[in-house]
């Protein structure tokens, strides 16, 4: 009965950290979303300025449900507030795994928790300024003559968050490499000797998770094949100072 006890009392007080954790979390993303919805109209413009550029003249998005102008502006708000609070969410859930890890394992996922929010980031950016002015100019130029393009509200966001996801997630391809090489599933050659199955795959993503036009598809390939690269050069990199490491711990 002690023994159990015992047992029960450090599982209880790992559920009430993990309670407390969690919701510090929800506040920081609650305050974020306060501090953020006074503006909601004016970042949901921001947001649909690069297909505004290519409507045609007198014409503009139209919002099809009763109550879509109030929800979908604060719908984008929410999202918005939870990924701005990512460094918070991040810095909890390290707070309740750095405990239990290593040393070498604190080392590493420290600095690919950084990388990889700031690699979405930048697969979210990608999109926006770059992916989207040419998908959305190849979209509104396609339209067949008589045909009057004029995007619901909610459509939109939810195209674009798909889209921001895609890429976000497509920029995440180096610390996915890294990490294979880090826990032994692959070695750096193994992945150099499957890089034509990669650019093909890169490609078949690409098709999958944008719209059906060449020029998306490729903006998309593209970034995921370099990445890629980076990231075999990186878990190269990464092998080459652990052999070292452990040459030196030997002698």
């Amino acid at each position: 009965m002690v023994e159990n006890e015992e047992q029960e009392q450090p599982f209880i007080s790992h559920l009430v950290e993990l309670r407390n954790r969690l919701l510090k979390v929800v506040l920081s993303v609650l305050l974020v979303f306060f501090g953020m919805a006074f503006y909601a109209n004016e970042i949901y413009s921001f947001l649909a300025e690069p297909l505004m550029k290519f409507l045609p003249e007198n014409t503009s998005m139209v919002a099809i449900d009763v109550i879509s102008p109030f929800l979908t502006p604060f719908k984008l708000v929410l999202v918005a507030a939870i990924f701005t609070a990512i460094p918070v969410i991040l810095y909890q859930f390290w707070g309740f795994v750095a405990p239990g890890l290593y040393a070498h394992e604190k080392r590493m996922i420290a600095p690919l928790g950084f990388a990889s929010t700031l690699l979405f980031a930048l697969g979210m950016a990608f999109a926006y300024f770059v992916v989207f002015p040419l998908v959305f100019e190849f979209l509104t130029s396609a339209a067949p003559a008589g045909v009057t393009m004029m995007t619901d509200i909610a459509k939109y966001l939810d195209f674009v968050l798909t889209m921001f996801f895609a890429f976000g997630m497509a920029f995440e391809v180096p610390i996915v490499t890294i990490v294979l090489v880090w826990v032994g599933a692959v070695t750096p050659q193994q992945l150099a000797d499957k890089r034509p199955y990669i650019i093909v795959g890169a490609f078949i993503i690409g098709m999958f998770l944008t719209p059906p036009d060449a020029i998306s598809q490729t903006l998309l390939a593209v970034p995921i094949w370099l990445l890629f690269e980076a990231g075999l050069l990186f878990s190269r990199l990464f092998v080459r100072n652990s052999g070292q490491k452990r040459l030196g711990a030997d002698k």
